[in-house]
């Protein structure tokens, strides 16, 4: 069956940085949280309030990732700020929720109350609610604060969508789906249990147990291309986890320390500095030789197995690879 390759989680963008310690990294949990997700006041259902809309999402710190930055590559996201303490702007959030509903998909808005998700208003710099941000490909484009009328809020999305309309296609095949009527989402495949069953010990932050149901995948099915690249997230999300920043300070004053150099790439991956983990390690193999030249090769090309293969940093960072091996 289908599946969402967990690679997706490389082109995390500046803004998932900012939440690494909030959000989920791993970008392996497909099924959608949305049903189990408590509604702000006024909300929850479609603007009618009957039936849920598929682009209307009450986003929180754990599914930041999944809500906001994955569809962001794909269609804008229109995040909107609000605080529980506060009353809600009701006119502005029905607004915006009756012209996503309508919207057909050409874009998303997410709801965010900050009472509840501190570290994405923080991440926002928010001074006051309600605030409206535009995320595009992960990093915000455009924020409003305070209320708009109807009108101006139709206009500004009706704008944002013309802006955006010739670099991201399926702004247009959402317009599409409104104007001809055709179902939201195609109907889901049945899930593999197996990999519901690592999902679900990666959803319980239990990273051995998710390592193993995937190797279990990956003994019968060595060519599961899916398996292969969720446990290279696995593996890494487990070290990840660990990575202390101060690695890389250290790793810098001991260049001949191998172990340094590994939690200091690990430590670079996971702050989104793709580039200086490939470059560390690429020029660890260059000054090493033997066990721990092949030490640094393996973690590297562990490192490449999070991206997708047409990747350009991945394409330098082999080249400069082969040139350090031969």
């Amino acid at each position: 069956m289908s599946r969402p390759d967990p690679r997706q989680q490389a082109q995390r963008s500046a803004m998932s940085s900012a939440m690494a310690g909030a959000i989920d990294l791993s970008a392996l949990k497909a099924r959608s949280e949305a049903a189990n997700r408590p509604q702000p006041p006024g909300g929850g259902g479609g603007a009618g309030g009957g039936q849920a809309s598929p682009w209307v999402v009450d986003a929180t710190e754990q599914g930041f990732q999944n809500d906001v930055l994955e569809k962001s590559l794909e269609v804008p996201v229109v995040i909107e700020l609000w605080a529980g303490r506060y009353p809600r702007e009701e006119q502005l959030s029905s607004e915006l929720e009756r012209l996503a509903t309508n919207g057909g998909g050409a874009w998303v808005l997410a709801r965010v109350d900050i009472d509840t998700a501190p570290r994405i208003a923080q991440a926002f710099g928010v001074q006051q609610v309600p605030m409206v941000v535009v995320v595009v490909g992960g990093q915000p484009v455009d924020a409003v604060n305070g209320a708009m009328p109807d009108a101006q809020a139709s206009q500004w999305v009706t704008s944002l969508l013309d802006a955006l309309r010739e670099r991201m296609p399926a702004i247009a095949e959402g317009e599409a789906r409104a104007t001809t009527g055709e179902p939201a989402e195609p109907e889901e495949e049945p899930e593999d249990p197996r990999f519901t069953a690592a999902e679900d010990a990666l959803e319980e932050g239990d990273y051995a147990a998710a390592e193993a149901a995937y190797q279990a995948i990956l003994n019968v099915e060595p060519a599961n291309e899916q398996a292969t690249a969720a446990l290279a997230q696995v593996r890494f999300l487990a070290r990840a986890e660990q990575a202390d920043p101060a690695a890389i300070e250290r790793a810098n004053a001991a260049p001949d320390d191998v172990d340094a150099q590994l939690a200091a790439a690990d430590a670079e991956m996971a702050g989104d500095d793709v580039e200086a983990a490939f470059n560390r390690l690429v020029a660890t193999v260059g000054r090493t030789g033997g066990e721990d030249r092949d030490r640094a090769r393996e973690h590297l090309v562990s490192l490449f197995e999070l991206f997708p293969a047409d990747d350009p940093r991945v394409s330098t960072a082999r080249r400069a690879l082969a040139r350090a091996l031969f």
